[in-house]
């Protein structure tokens, strides 16, 4: 059971285990925060670029190396990289580690074709002593925690994860998250947690389980039938970043909480607002929240108008003004309850 047992990678020692997943665009600093402030043990960055961050114009736009900006409000938290050259990523980790986070770890799972086809993320499923060669290298880069994140295999005809996971133990990995699909699903289909329980059985190092944990029903399933020692939480926390505290809650006393109400909603996203301003400016900061709202307000009446209402919004005072009235007047007819469970 997760509560028995903490997740230790290095020096992070955390229970019971539950990890913001790094994703695009999204696992930006701001909503690292929010989800930290919610219940989520370790966060991790967008996923970083090596190329892009060895190339990148020190007089110019910093894109790849703004990525590995964060606080230590946010630690536990892991910077992870992607590249098929052991050579770029050999020297992508020596400049991450610089900024001393807890974990560097290595993306061998993103499945998008601009990646994967290039060799990198799960393109090295394809080809493990390449895999091999940019673990080995990125090790020797740096004096911190190396753990890596991939899938089951490149399609359900090449499943190798339980060799994988040896190779990777063997190569001083310290930790392996799995997303519980092949490259070839993407987001699709069912995911297989039962290969979980054979990863666990052939390696010692922690299994982190990702894939699907929508709930805390979903993720105390996930812990009791495989094992595995923390769950890694991506899309479901877009939808409802407040899927952290439910799961803790969960675990700790086998009851469900009440969803959030209209007025938590408004103000959480107020919260996050304020923070996305504080870190990107307000112009970006204004763009880069438009892929929360529908989120934050999911399951309300109206909430697809609200959300659009929102999106329009182009200068910061209004959209403050805006999120202060529906969390002062949770009756309002935009913000009335009808909210219903994550699906």
């Amino acid at each position: 059971m997760a509560l028995d047992h903490p997740l230790q990678i290095g020096a992070v020692c955390v229970r019971p285990g539950l990890l913001l997943a790094p994703m695009e665009d999204v696992s930006e600093h701001p909503f690292r925060l929010v989800c930290r402030q919610l219940g989520a043990d370790m966060v991790y960055t967008e996923f970083v670029n090596a190329e892009g961050l060895l190339r990148e114009d020190p007089d110019g736009p910093r894109r790849s190396s703004h990525k590995l900006d964060f606080t230590a409000a946010e630690r536990p938290l892991g910077i992870q990289i992607y590249g098929a050259s052991e050579l770029s990523m050999e020297e992508a980790t020596r400049i991450a580690s610089e900024r001393e986070p807890d974990l560097i770890d290595i993306n061998c799972g993103c499945w998008v074709s601009n990646v994967a086809l290039r060799g990198a993320g799960a393109g090295l499923l394809r080809d493990l002593p390449q895999m091999r060669q940019v673990v080995r290298r990125v090790r020797a880069a740096t004096h911190l925690p190396v753990t890596v994140k991939t899938r089951l295999g490149w399609d359900a005809a090449s499943i190798q994860i339980v060799e994988v996971a040896k190779m990777l133990q063997d190569e001083g990995v310290q930790a392996l998250a799995v997303h519980c699909r092949t490259r070839a699903q993407g987001h699709k289909g069912d995911v297989d947690y039962s290969w979980i329980p054979r990863i666990k059985a052939a390696v010692e190092i922690p299994v982190i389980l990702n894939g699907d944990i929508i709930s805390p029903q979903s993720a105390r399933a996930a812990f009791d039938s495989t094992g595995c020692d923390a769950v890694m939480i991506g899309r479901a926390a877009i939808r409802h970043p407040w899927l952290f505290r439910e799961i803790r809650h969960h675990l700790e006393t086998g009851e469900l909480l009440d969803e959030p109400t209209p007025l938590e909603r408004a103000e959480l996203c107020l919260h996050h607002l304020q923070l996305s301003i504080e870190h990107s400016g307000e112009r970006y900061g204004l763009i880069s929240m438009r892929r929360h709202y529908a989120g934050y307000f999911r399951g309300v009446r109206g909430a697809a108008q609200l959300r659009g209402e929102l999106c329009q919004f182009r200068e910061l005072a209004p959209l403050e003004a805006r999120l202060r009235q529906l969390a002062t007047r949770p009756d309002t007819s935009e913000a009335a309850v009808a909210v219903t469970a994550i699906s």
